[in-house]
C-alpha cells in the first residue's frame, strides 16, 4: 500500500509498505478514505520533535472503514464508517476511566512513565505507525474508534479526529466562562478550532495573533478581533483594546515553531532577545536539515509563552495545546508567579471529546469544513507538505484521500 513514511529529519517520502496486520485481541484494521496533514507532523520534519525512528508512517488523523476486528472488539461490525482518535488509549485504566486518555497507562509499550501514545509520533511515543496511508491498525480499537454517524461527510470527520478536539480542549483547559475576553496566539487550524470554542463556551471576546493574512481573515470571519504581530507589538495592543487590563484567558495554539516578529515595534524587543531565542533553538532543534525555504524550525520556541504570559490580565489563565517536546525548557515563570497565574496544558484526551463534537456537526451546530482549504490525493502528498510548511495561501489544512479515491 501507498504510505508518506519518514526516514529522517527534512526526509519524507511517498512509498509502497507493507499492509498492517491484527496484532492483538484489542485491534482493528482500517481501510482509509481520509487523512491529514498537521501541523504537529511538520515539527517532526523539521526536527523539532526529534525522535523520531526511520520507517515510520507519518500522520494521526484517520476516518475510514473497518476490515477486519480482533476477537476483543466486541461494539463495532466490519464495514462501519469511523473517526480514528489520533491519541491512543485503553479505556480500562485509572486515566482513561477519569477522562485522561493521552495519559493512559496501558497504552504506550515503553510504560506508565513514557507519556502519551499516538499514531506516527517518535519512538518515545510508541511508536506506532500513522495514517497518512491506504490502511492503518488502530489498536484499542473499541475505544479509539467512534462511529460517524449519517449525514457527517468525511471532509467533516477527518476534523474530529484531532485538530476540533485539540481546539475545544484548549478553550476548555483556558477556563473560558460567559463574557471573558480571550486572546488565540496562532490561527493554524487548532488556533481556529479553538476560536470556534471559545464561542462555544460563551466567550465575550477573542482576539487572534498571527503574521500570516489569509489565516488572519479567517479568524475575522469567525468573530475574533485580529492582530498581526508583523504591523504591531500584539502585547501592547492587546492591553490598549482592553483597557490596559489584558485578557482574561490566553491559548498558546503555536508550540515549539512559535516565530518572532520581523517587522514592526514588535521586532525591537525580538532583537534584544535574539540570542536567547536562538539558544532555545539549538535546545528543542539540536539537528536540523533544512531544503531552502523547506523544514525551517521556528526562530524563537517560546514566543508565544511569552507573549501570552505578558497579556493576560492579573489572575488570568493559560492553555498551552501547542506542542513542546521534553527538551524544551524555556518559560517566564516569575513573571506568571508574580500575576497569580494558573497554568493549564497537555495532550488532547481526544476520545473524551469527539463524541459530543459529532454530534455538533450531525446536527448542524457547527460546520468543521469552514477550516478545511485543500482535498489533495496521498499521490501528492510531498508537494502538500511542502506548501503547507509554507504555509502558502490556502493551505491551511489540507485533507489527504487515499489513491483508490482520486
Amino acid at each position: 500500500m501507498k504510505a508518506v513514511v519518514f526516514h529522517g529529519i527534512g526526509d519524507i517520502r511517498l512509498e509502497d509498505v507493507e499492509e498492517p496486520r491484527i496484532e492483538k485481541p484489542t485491534d482493528a484494521i482500517v481501510r482509509l478514505s481520509a487523512s491529514a496533514i498537521c501541523g504537529t507532523d511538520l515539527h517532526m520534519v523539521r526536527g523539532t520533535m526529534p525522535g523520531m525512528r526511520p520507517g515510520t508512517i507519518l500522520g494521526h488523523e484517520g476516518v475510514g472503514y473497518i476490515e477486519e476486528l480482533g476477537e476483543d472488539v466486541r461494539n463495532f461490525a466490519v464495514g462501519d464508517r469511523v473517526v480514528i482518535a489520533s491519541t491512543i488509549a485503553c479505556g480500562s485504566c485509572v486515566y482513561c476511566r477519569a477522562g485522561y486518555y493521552a495519559q493512559c497507562n496501558e497504552a504506550n509499550p515503553h510504560g506508565p512513565l513514557a507519556g502519551t501514545a499516538f499514531f506516527g509520533g517518535p519512538e518515545l511515543s510508541g511508536p506506532f505507525q500513522g495514517m497518512q496511508a491506504e490502511k492503518v491498525r488502530v489498536p484499542f480499537a473499541n475505544v479509539g474508534m467512534v462511529r460517524v454517524p449519517e449525514g457527517v461527510t468525511d471532509e467533516q470527520a477527518i476534523l474530529l479526529s484531532d485538530i476540533f478536539p485539540t481546539g475545544y480542549f484548549g478553550a476548555e483547559l483556558a477556563e473560558i466562562t460567559p463574557g471573558d475576553t480571550v486572546a488565540v496566539f496562532g490561527c493554524g487550524p487548532v488556533g481556529q478550532f479553538a476560536i470556534v470554542s471559545a464561542r462555544l463556551l460563551g466567550a465575550g471576546r477573542v482576539f487572534a495573533i498571527d503574521c500570516f493574512e489569509d489565516r488572519l481573515d479567517m479568524a475575522r470571519a469567525q468573530g475574533a478581533e485580529v492582530i498581526d504581530f508583523e504591523q504591531e507589538d500584539p502585547v501592547e495592543t492587546l492591553r490598549r483594546l482592553t483597557n490596559g487590563i489584558g485578557v482574561d484567558r490566553a491559548i498558546d495554539a503555536v508550540g515549539v515553531d512559535a516565530m518572532h516578529a520581523h517587522h514592526g515595534p514588535a521586532s525591537k524587543a525580538a532583537k534584544k532577545e535574539a540570542a536567547e531565542f536562538k539558544r532555545e533553538q539549538k535546545e528543542v532543534a539540536p539537528k536540523t536539515n533544512p531544503d531552502g525555504s523547506n523544514w525551517v524550525p521556528g526562530d524563537a520556541p517560546a514566543q508565544a509563552l511569552l507573549w501570552a504570559v505578558q497579556a493576560l490580565a492579573k489572575a488570568g489563565t493559560l492553555s498551552i495545546i501547542g506542542v513542546y517536546p521534553q527538551t524544551a525548557r524555556t518559560f517566564p515563570i516569575g513573571e506568571a508567579m508574580n500575576k497569580n497565574l494558573t497554568l493549564k496544558m497537555g495532550n488532547c484526551n481526544h476520545r473524551k471529546y469527539i463524541p459530543k463534537l459529532l454530534e455538533m456537526v450531525r446536527s448542524g451546530a457547527v460546520d468543521p469544513t469552514a477550516i478545511l482549504s485543500r482535498v489533495e490525493s496521498m499521490t501528492s502528498a510531498i508537494d502538500a507538505y511542502r506548501n503547507f510548511d509554507l504555509r502558502k495561501p490556502g493551505w491551511l489544512k489540507v485533507e489527504l484521500e487515499p489513491p483508490m479515491l482520486t
